[in-house]
């Protein structure tokens, strides 16, 4: 079992200072990104987002577009709201299907943000937002981010911030059209896609988990308690190796998001020098 290390990569104009409990900050930073790194055979990638304002609206390539132009695995994504402020908002899709050139047109004007889908996102929510899915994450959240190991996006608009747009590149890779992004858990299973399953696990007394086959990250989102008999925390995330436990865990009331990656043929691209750090 590997605690794994974090660190923030995001100090972005759009980021928050209140970034309790899940991570401390002292120095009253805007915190945007918190990455957990994980060892080179796990190929999804955690984050914990934290919003004051809202992101870019942008887009991610899938795997064969990502390889042939970036080198890079493509990128599918999940989230799951931690907290959110009254009225906060995250755009999924397109309100309706429109040309090439209408999209092009929006993007000149800023009128792409009117097109977007914008809907509620309250705390327990998750959303699923797959390659090729225009998407934005508005402002006072919270969010765990669970997606493909890749940091390829491209920019349609970052309301006059001044960083770097990818205009071309996004219009080749977007689904112009609505995507119902409001994922409806079975279960305790949030998402699960060909590249990931996420699953909500409440702890509330003690729980034994078998062991698996493959890697699996446990993502401590709420509550206090010991996974194998070690401290944990919210913010605080751990690796377990394909084959290992039985793992037992006690809390008196804690909430962890698992991940077990899936294997295929897109995460034998290994990109992981090409990401930031």
């Amino acid at each position: 079992m590997l605690r794994l290390p974090s660190k923030a990569l995001g100090k972005d104009a759009w980021g928050a200072v209140s970034t309790a409990p899940w991570f401390e900050n002292p120095r009253g930073l805007k915190i945007g990104e918190i990455w957990f790194e994980t060892s080179p055979e796990v190929p999804v990638l955690v984050k914990l987002l934290f919003t004051s304002d809202k992101l870019s609206i942008q887009v991610h390539p899938g795997d064969e577009y990502a390889q042939l132009h970036e080198k890079s695995r493509g990128k599918t994504e999940m989230w799951h709201v931690l907290r959110a402020e009254p009225d906060s908002k995250v755009g999924i899709g397109l309100q309706e299907t429109v040309s090439e050139d209408r999209l092009r047109s929006a993007i000149a004007t800023g009128e792409i943000a009117g097109m977007l889908k914008w809907v509620p996102a309250a705390v327990g929510d998750t959303f699923f937002v797959p390659a090729g899915t225009i998407h934005a994450i508005g402002g006072g959240l919270v969010i765990c981010e669970v997606q493909q190991f890749s940091d390829v996006t491209y920019r349609l608009h970052d309301y006059g911030r001044g960083r770097e747009l990818h205009i071309e590149k996004a219009i080749d890779v977007s689904e112009r059209k609505p995507f119902d992004g409001r994922a409806t858990p079975a279960g305790n299973v949030l998402v699960e896609c060909e590249y990931f399953r996420t699953e909500r696990l409440p702890v509330k007394g003690s729980l034994t988990c078998p062991p698996t086959t493959g890697p699996q990250l446990y993502i401590a989102v709420a509550g206090q308690g010991t996974i194998a008999g070690v401290a944990f925390g919210p913010g605080e995330a751990w690796e377990i190796s394909a084959g290992e436990g039985p793992l037992e865990l006690k809390s008196g009331g804690a909430t962890f998001i698992v991940v077990t990656p899936a294997q295929t043929r897109a995460e034998r691209i290994d990109n992981r020098s090409s990401a930031p750090s």
